[in-house]
Formats: structure tokens, C-alpha cells, sequence
């Protein structure tokens, strides 16, 4: 017998039976609306000459003139090129390290610490990173820990935070000091679903820790590394600007100041918002480009993509 169909009524019982769940996502759901989507009108601000005064209807039409006006200033280049280069370190040095955590955690047996492991890998994570750019301000300054380190072995002071050489080696690996530990969940969740079977069949088959690590574990999570890997590269020439702020000085600006930053310096510092608006769409539609064009990649060595 064919089961029936529920009715309307039926599905307004489940949804009110599901009420509580319902008003738990509504929060979320609005800020996406609010804060996400419904600020995606204001990008049509990079196409006018923008007075905050005088509002849209006050403010001229200037079409692609600042997008012009971007790709044509000298400092184009630049910040282009210190953004992708940082973002290339961050996706050699950072990306591996949160796998290798999480595969290494993995094979620790003793339950209380594993847990503590994790914990202290964690809690970088949840400071803020006003914090942590005072920590790395003190500990690599003139008379900091490192250079106390330095001049101990009779060594010459290295000014960290006022070579432009240093910026980008300090950047990366404060990143993997506080991301790494956060960014192995996502890892060891997909370990968790690897069938223990297939470890028992290795282990039979005569493989030991090393081959069934790279055997059984990898594999088993390659289809999580290669969602991860496509929206990293679609990053590219996306950098958080909240740390290189409180890190670059003046004459770090030759390797530090990116596409972010300089988006914050132009358009809210110098209340050019049209011309900062255009920098952002610039940056959000070429990131959209880098996406396609990896997920194409992607599709034709028969890798895990995102559609």
C-alpha cells in the first residue's frame, strides 16, 4: 500500500514541534541577511562619486571610474604582489600544518592527552588579536626575549618588526601558532569517520603505523583536504587586514601592505568610500575567478569539488 501524502497540516505540526530549533537559527539566518546579503546593495556605491550628505540621489554616476582608477595606480602592483605572495606562504607553510596536527593527534592513544593536547593547541585561537600582536610586539622588540636570545650568543639584534624581509616570516608563523590548532578539527572530525575495518585489514596485511598512515588516514580525509585546498586558493588575494594593522610600520610597507589594508586606508581613513568599495568588488570577484578556475582544475583529475 502506498503510504499517504501529509498534508499541509502535518508539515505546520512539524515546524511548530520544531519551533525552539527554528528560533535558534532565526539569529544566525538574520545576520546573514542583514549584515551579508542586504549589505551587497551598498557595492553599487562603487559606481558613483559617493556623498555621504547627499545620499544616492545627490551623488553623480561615474560608472567604472574608480576600478579604472585602481588598476592604473603605480601602488596597484604592489599590494597586489605582497598580497598573493603572503597568501602563497600561508597556503606552503600554514595549510599543511593543521593535517600533520590532526593526523598526529590522531595517533595519540592515551585519552587524557589527547584532550589536553588539543586543548593547548586550541587556545591560541581564542585570543584576540590585539593580544597577540602585543605578545609578538614585546617578545620580538629591541629588548625582547628573541634579541635577548640574539645578543647572548654574541650576536647582533635583529629588528624584526622594522625590517621589510622580516614582516611576512613573523606574519606566517604567528598565523600557525594560532590557527593551527583550531583548523585540526575539521581534520580529526573526518578521521573520526574513517572505518576502523580498514585499519584492522592494514594491520593484518602486515602495514605498520607509517603505511597505514599514509594508506588508510590520508586517503581517508583527501576529499576534506581538497574542499579546504579550493577555498585556500580561493583566498589568494584575500588577507585578514586586523593583524598586519597593528604589525606594519612605515618601513615594513614594501612587503606588508596589502590589498586589505590598503582598502582600510583609502576608503575608511580618507572617507573614500566609492573608491574602496570598487577595490573590494575588485578583490571579491577575482577571488570568485581563482574558485572556478581550481574547481574546474579540480574536476579534471578527478578530485573532490565544490560543484
Amino acid at each position: 500500500m502506498k503510504k499517504p501524502v501529509k498534508g499541509k497540516s502535518q508539515v505546520w505540526k512539524n515546524i511548530y514541534r520544531s519551533r525552539y530549533l527554528y528560533l535558534l537559527f532565526a539569529l544566525p539566518l538574520l545576520y546573514f541577511i542583514v549584515f551579508k546579503y542586504g549589505a551587497m546593495a551598498w557595492l553599487s556605491i562603487a559606481f558613483f562619486d559617493y556623498n555621504a550628505f547627499l545620499g544616492f540621489a545627490g551623488s553623480k554616476f561615474v560608472g567604472i571610474k574608480y576600478f579604472k582608477q585602481f588598476i592604473m595606480d603605480p601602488y596597484f602592483w604592489n599590494i597586489l604582489k605582497n598580497t598573493v605572495v603572503l597568501n602563497l606562504w600561508m597556503l606552503v607553510l600554514y595549510f599543511p600544518t593543521p593535517i600533520i596536527l590532526a593526523l598526529l593527534i590522531n595517533e595519540v592513544k592515551n585519552k587524557h592527552f589527547k584532550k589536553m593536547a588539543q586543548t593547548i593547541s586550541y587556545m591560541p585561537y581564542f585570543l584576540s588579536t590585539v593580544v597577540v600582536c602585543g605578545f609578538i610586539t614585546t617578545i620580538l622588540s629591541n629588548d625582547g626575549l628573541i634579541n635577548h636570545v640574539i645578543s647572548s650568543l654574541g650576536l647582533e639584534k635583529v629588528q624584526f618588526l622594522m625590517e621589510p624581509g622580516w614582516f611576512r616570516p613573523v606574519y606566517v608563523i604567528s598565523e600557525i601558532w594560532q590557527q593551527c590548532g583550531w583548523g585540526s578539527i575539521i581534520y580529526l572530525a573526518a578521521l573520526a569517520g574513517v572505518d576502523s575495518q580498514l585499519y584492522e585489514a592494514a594491520a593484518i596485511d602486515g602495514a605498520g603505523k607509517w603505511k597505514q598512515l599514509i594508506h588508510v588516514s590520508i586517503p581517508g580525509i583527501a576529499p576534506v583536504i581538497s574542499i579546504q585546498l579550493l577555498l585556500t586558493v580561493g583566498k589568494l588575494l584575500t588577507v585578514g587586514y586586523e593583524k598586519i594593522l597593528l604589525l606594519y610600520t612605515g618601513a615594513t610597507y614594501s612587503t606588508a601592505d596589502v590589498i586589505s589594508t590598503y582598502v582600510y586606508r583609502r576608503g575608511l581613513m580618507e572617507a573614500n568610500y566609492s573608491y574602496g568599495s570598487a577595490v573590494s568588488i575588485f578583490q571579491a570577484v577575482m577571488a570568485l575567478i581563482l574558485v572556478v578556475l581550481a574547481n574546474k582544475a579540480a574536476r579534471k583529475v578527478g578530485q573532490t569539488s565544490l560543484w
